[in-house]
């Protein structure tokens, strides 16, 4: 199992980042490949996914995005491009966040999950979360923003952008709209 790699970045796409590690050039499969400079150095924390029809490498900035990502592959019926379009959605803490209090509104508004999809996501994974996350508030949050006038992809892109450090309902939709 591959964990972590390490190289410089030679090309960074919408999906993807190629790392050039020994000589070779790895794709890595990443939530925000976007975020990587080409031609800097980058470690990212990894998992390997073995499929019928090869090998494909996803990468995370921090390990924590990972072993989430990790948790979501346990859901039966998560596969991994799946689980890495939920953190390119909405940013782990929240996500963790609205599992640990079975906040479907978060997970079907938010984040675009179907409603089965949720409810699934809720039974298998809210005991294995504990007491992390978000304020409870990004689903009202959300919900201004489109009576504002922002399309849905606009308030998710505007939810995933709210610094951690923001806390309550005032401050978190303060952050989005100027995040805008």
């Amino acid at each position: 199992m591959i964990r972590q790699i390490r190289g410089k970045v030679l090309e960074a796409g919408l999906t993807s980042a190629v790392i050039e590690v020994a000589g070779f050039g790895v794709e890595v499969f990443m939530s925000a490949p976007q975020a990587l400079l080409v031609g800097s150095e980058a470690a990212l924390s990894t998992h390997l996914a073995v499929k019928q029809d090869g090998l494909e490498l996803y990468g995370f900035r921090d390990p924590e995005d990972r072993d989430f990502f990790e948790k979501l592959l346990s859901v039966s019926g998560i596969g991994p491009k799946t689980a890495l379009s939920y953190l390119r959605r909405a940013p782990r803490g929240a996500l963790e966040g609205a599992i640990a209090k079975r906040d479907l509104a978060y997970l079907t508004k938010v984040v675009g999950i179907g409603k089965k999809s949720a409810e699934k996501l809720l039974v298998e994974l809210s005991e294995k979360m504990g007491d992390a996350g978000h304020s409870g508030s990004d689903g009202e949050v959300f919900d201004t923003l489109v009576a504002l006038g922002y399309t849905e992809r606009e308030a998710r892109k505007a939810l995933g952008a709210i610094p951690e450090s923001a806390v309550g309902k005032e401050a978190r939709l303060k952050a989005a709209l100027s995040a805008h």
